[in-house]
């Protein structure tokens, strides 16, 4: 399946159709059922070996390989080690959102309101995106990469919300618990399977949040150019209330997407390094639902 994030759509997480783990139930700590398309398969003598980078088996194309004489088969790949497991995703994504928070509390400590640190928060925005844009198109995960991403988004987090929060007292900690909210009722809804993760569900909740974002960007040219006026779509009234519930219901969906990937990396046993790439992509996503949290937060707040 491809993910809302970047970084997992390149993982190669699909099956024959095309999303990974739709049709099949595959069984954590061992090879899917049905493994070709399924990178992170550990190989068996009948299992298809194409296209499969993480494979383990010496043995399986190997028609010279040593029989074993009391069976007549060949001898078995030794068990595969360094796979993903959920605590694996759980610590990355700790140190990851971590380093965000460090980088946000930093800021908001060291740097006062002023248009100056509005200029560095911008900065540090798009020093974080070219961080992200680099690990995206990396073949392998960068801890170092997604690390610096973390820091400098944390940075501008930091200043956005000390901004905010001077204007509407309180409303980081409310965005924060906001955005707690959210993750973990999209969580519980995931686990208790109200919201099944199809492929068709994938293409509607992708098309409308493709048209969010080109809607979103034509806002934006039409507010820098005068058009618009108080920020368009994106204003501070209702309009802008309703597309910022807009935007968080687009976050969940995200959400749902990666815990999929998490779910499927885990059971077709994808290397542990993955894990950094399942970080990265959910901090990525909590940011989105962050921002658009702290926006709502202020509307419902009001001029103060």
């Amino acid at each position: 399946m491809r993910s809302s994030n970047p970084v997992f759509s390149r993982r190669g997480f699909s099956r024959d159709n095309g999303y990974a783990g739709f049709n099949t139930a595959p069984q954590a700590g061992g090879p899917a059922v049905g493994t070709q398309g399924n990178p992170y398969a550990q190989g068996t003598p009948h299992a298809p070996q194409g296209g499969n980078p993480y494979a383990q088996n010496p043995y399986a194309q190997n028609p010279y390989a040593p029989q074993d004489l009391q069976h007549g088969a060949p001898p078995q790949a030794p068990p595969a080690v360094d796979r993903m497991t959920m605590d694996d995703v759980v610590a990355r994504s700790a140190m990851t959102l971590g380093t965000v928070t460090v980088g946000a509390v930093l800021a908001w400590a060291l740097l006062p309101v002023s248009s100056s640190s509005f200029g560095l928060a911008i900065g540090a925005a798009l020093i974080a995106m070219v961080f992200a844009l680099i690990q995206t198109f990396k073949r392998k995960a960068s801890p170092a990469l997604i690390l610096s991403y973390a820091a400098f988004e944390g940075v501008f987090l930091g200043v956005i919300s000390e901004m905010y929060n001077s204007r509407w007292s309180g409303a980081p900690f409310q965005a924060v618990l906001g955005t707690m909210a959210v993750s973990g009722a999209t969580l519980l809804i995931y686990k208790a399977g109200w919201i099944r993760v199809t492929a068709r569900y994938a293409r509607i909740g992708m098309a409308i949040a493709i048209a969010f974002i080109l809607v979103t960007a034509v806002n934006l040219l039409l507010v820098v150019f005068g058009v618009a006026e108080d920020g368009g779509l994106r204003s501070m009234g209702p309009l802008g209330a309703i597309v910022g519930i807009i935007a968080i219901i687009l976050g969940a969906f995200f959400l749902t997407l990666d815990f999929k990937q998490i779910e499927d990396g885990i059971a077709y046993g994808a290397p542990r390094q993955e894990a950094w790439l399942a970080a990265f992509g959910l901090t990525m996503t909590l940011v989105w639902i962050y921002v658009e949290m702290l926006r709502l937060v202020a509307i419902f707040s009001g001029d103060d």
